[in-house]
């Protein structure tokens, strides 16, 4: 090693350190500049801190889409027959577990893609918009992470929507045969009404959640607990639930038609439901989603806010130890 190193300092009129001080010296400044990136005080704008939103965004959503996912999947299937079935069709009421294994394989890395985007979103314009624009970055985070993830999640719930209605019998034969007769794009195939719906649910649903959190802890002036982020979540998934059912509808028609086509696209859905079925039918198992979307927003929210206040506490005392 060279025997000019300086001191840390950088003063040259300093007597040059021998090797092994030297050394010390700035392994020290190394690992004082490591301890900075892991600390969880680092400032906002900090990459650091903008790492560690990520990964306990991406760990909290994989945790809490699973769970739901799981733990409401029949109630999904059900939603999804009624929305196929056409005047007198006949719901089928066994197999309400089709496509959940294939279904859990797209939703861990859609949810950690949603939230590896909503989270860091959300807190960039949080600071940059003036506190009374604040639903304006919940609204904009949830819609981008709602656009990001689709890319996972349009071809996971084409596969999972066709086996709830029979189609195929496994999700690797779904995604084989889809790709044969249809090509790559088939697993894509009602992309624009899934952005049609999910967009404003994703945006609706999160700013309705953060709104109604903010206010309740300006009222409580505590931190919200358990019970309390699930009931928000309840409620928010359960009014987005109803307001985006009729995008629903077009959504799950346009995804499971396959090589059919009844339907041209959008517009062409709607105007053949609104003809040969009426208004009605674009309300068809609005009961099921709301009940499904409304017990999971409870269950989503609630999981996800424990596990980032695990992880947060957690993170703060490997770093205190």
């Amino acid at each position: 090693m060279d025997r000019d190193l300086m001191s840390i300092s950088g003063d040259p009129s300093h007597t040059p350190l021998p090797d092994a001080l030297a050394f010390k010296n700035t392994n020290g400044l190394i690992k004082n500049q490591t301890n900075r990136c892991a600390t969880i005080s680092v400032r906002q704008d900090d990459p650091c801190h903008f790492l560690r939103v990520l990964y306990e965004s991406l760990i909290a959503g994989g945790i809490a889409g699973v769970v739901v996912e799981a733990a409401l999947y029949p109630i999904d299937t059900i939603k999804t027959r009624v929305q196929v079935a056409r005047d007198g069709g006949k719901i089928i009421w066994n197999g309400l577990y089709s496509g959940l294994g294939g279904n859990l394989a797209g939703v861990i890395p859609a949810s950690a893609l949603f939230f590896g985007v909503y989270e860091p979103t959300k807190q960039k314009l949080l600071k940059v918009l003036p506190e009374k624009f604040s639903a304006v970055a919940h609204l904009a985070a949830g819609a981008l992470g709602g656009a990001v993830s689709s890319i996972v999640r349009v071809p996971t719930e084409v596969v999972k929507q066709r086996m709830q209605t029979g189609q195929f019998a496994s999700a690797p034969d779904a995604v084989r045969l889809i790709i044969a007769k249809e090509g790559f794009g088939g697993l894509y195939a009602g992309f624009g009404s899934f952005l049609l719906r999910d967009l404003p649910f994703d945006a609706l649903q999160f700013c309705v959640y953060e709104q109604l959190r903010i206010g309740y802890k300006l009222a409580a002036r505590r931190d919200l607990n358990d019970p309390e982020n699930a009931m928000l979540g309840a409620f928010a998934g359960a009014v987005t639930g109803v307001l985006t059912t009729p995008l629903d509808v077009i959504k799950t028609r346009l995804m499971v038609q396959g090589t059919g086509t009844q339907y041209k696209g959008v517009s062409d859905c709607i105007k053949t439901i609104l003809r040969e079925e009426g208004s009605s039918a674009l309300w068809k198992g609005m009961g099921p989603r709301v009940l499904w979307i409304g017990i999971g927003g409870s269950i989503f929210f609630g999981v996800l806010e424990k596990t980032k206040q695990i992880l947060s506490e957690s993170s703060q005392k490997s770093h205190k130890a």
